[in-house]
C-alpha cells in the first residue's frame, strides 16, 4: 500500500476536523482491478456506519477533478476497527495499553515477533512489555505492527449466582 500525497491529506483532513473527526489513515490499496483509496476515519467515540456513508459522499465530493477521482479509484471509506494497523506514530499513541503484535526486518532480542503490551510510543520508536521485559522497537525497524483484540470471556450464565451462594 502507497501513501497519498500531502495536498490530498490536507483536502480530506480540513473536511474532517470540520465534522469533528480525525483522518487516521489515507493510502492507495491496489488489487486486481483498480487501486483504491482507502480513507480511514477515527472520532471520540468512534464512526457509526450512517455517518460514514455521509462522510463517504463529502469526500468523494473533495476528489472530484483531482488525481484520485473516483472514476479511476476506487473509494473506501472505514473505521480503524477493533484491529487496527500501526503505520503512524500517531497510530502507536493512540493505541498505548492495549496489546499488540509486531513484526521488526530486523531481530530486537533475538526476536522478529514481538507481542505484548504497548507501553508507550514515541516519535521514533514504542516499547513493548513482552512477558514482563520491556522492548523498545524503532519504527525504521517495524515491517507491520497491529493492535491484537483480547476477546475476554464472560461467565455462564448463572456462575455468578452460584458463586454468591457458596
Amino acid at each position: 500500500m502507497a501513501d497519498v500525497a500531502p495536498d490530498i491529506w490536507d483536502r480530506i483532513e480540513d473536511y474532517l476536523v470540520a465534522e469533528g473527526l480525525e483522518l487516521d489513515d489515507l493510502l492507495i490499496a491496489g488489487g486486481s482491478g483498480a487501486p483504491t483509496l482507502r480513507v480511514v476515519i477515527d472520532g471520540p467515540d468512534g464512526v457509526d456506519v450512517d455517518h460514514l456513508a455521509d462522510l463517504s459522499r463529502g469526500v468523494e465530493r473533495l476528489l472530484t477533478d483531482t488525481a484520485f477521482d473516483a472514476s479511476v479509484y476506487g473509494l473506501e471509506v472505514t473505521s480503524p476497527g477493533l484491529e487496527r494497523s500501526l503505520r503512524r506514530p500517531r497510530h502507536w499513541e493512540k493505541s498505548v495499553g492495549r496489546r499488540v503484535t509486531v513484526k521488526t526486518q530486523l531481530p530486537i532480542d533475538d526476536a522478529r515477533r514481538h507481542t505484548g503490551t504497548l507501553l508507550s510510543a514515541g516519535a521514533d520508536d514504542a516499547v513493548v512489555d513482552i512477558d514482563g521485559t520491556e522492548r523498545t522497537i524503532p519504527y525504521e525497524f517495524v515491517t507491520s505492527a497491529k493492535t491484537v483484540f483480547v476477546w475476554e470471556k464472560s461467565p455462564k450464565p448463572g456462575a455468578r449466582a452460584k458463586e454468591q451462594q457458596r
